[in-house]
């Protein structure tokens, strides 16, 4: 770490007030020219401290920056994480204010629910799949506290890996998905296909992404438990949503999960 406690308590608030009021900051990578990566994920986890000591609970993590494209965007070669907290969870099939949101944009994925603890280092695909009892539809509504998106990967890890929500469809045993890489994906916004993709988008396969995640978090000392989700990264491109449209997924072997933004 370079940044000084005072600087990475700085970075907390600034993220904090800008989600509050919903007004986007500079970039953190320009006001605070030292940020590295381990200073962007201490503040990450200083304001998720913060909302557990206020009351939600972690549910999972996120995974972020699976794509190729995506990578070679913020110019690095690994994806990075995030927390999912109860009071970022909306029911599949309902609303959610837009006007919470700075820029959101959507992103359908493969949500996995463990039946038992994933603790790396050393965690594999087959790791993860014997873990999971179940997968299920998912969009994941994205948001930069970050003006415009502006963001390097020190801004995006700060901001909690830019989650901001999670919708969730029905679970369906994972025994009945045999192959969670060639599940197929439309992304529909008020009845018009935007995207499409498949689960190999996601590191060639989602449980690699969990994968990942495991074995990154064995460095914070952490384990993903029993009964947690993991989201493994984006399926398509990420639009941008806003009031007054409604957006479905629809999943191969799956089903559909959609939310309206009003």
């Amino acid at each position: 770490m370079t940044l000084t406690a005072p600087q990475r308590e700085t970075a907390r608030r600034l993220l904090r007030e800008a989600e509050h009021h919903v007004a986007p900051i500079d970039p953190l990578s320009a006001l605070l020219p030292g940020l590295e990566l381990a200073d962007a994920y201490a503040v990450q986890q200083g304001n998720v401290a913060r909302r557990l000591a206020d009351g939600a609970s972690v549910v999972g993590h996120k995974v972020g920056l699976t794509a190729t494209a995506m990578q070679r965007l913020l110019g690095v070669d690994e994806p990075d994480f995030g927390h999912l907290l109860d009071d970022m969870v909306h029911r599949d099939g309902g609303s959610v204010l837009a006007a919470r949101y700075c820029r959101p944009r959507i992103e359908p994925e493969i949500c996995f629910r463990l039946a038992e603890p994933l603790c790396g280092p050393g965690v594999t695909v087959e790791d993860v799949l014997g873990a999971t009892d179940a997968v299920a539809p998912a969009l994941e509504i994205v948001d930069s506290r970050i003006r415009d998106w502006e963001i390097t990967l020190v801004d995006t890890v700060a901001d909690n890996a830019s989650s901001a929500g999670l919708v969730c469809g029905p679970w369906t045993p994972l025994a009945e998905v045999p192959d969670l890489a060639a599940v197929l994906v439309d992304l529909v916004v008020d009845g018009e296909r935007v995207a499409s993709g498949s689960g190999k988008e996601v590191l060639g396969h989602p449980a690699a992404a969990v994968a990942w995640l495991a074995n990154t978090l064995a460095g914070f000392g952490v384990v993903l438990e029993p009964g947690q989700v993991v989201l493994p990264g984006a399926m398509t491109t990420a639009p941008f949503v806003s009031a007054g449209q409604k957006i479905e997924a629809r999943f191969s072997s799956l089903g559909p999960v959609s939310v309206t933004f009003v």
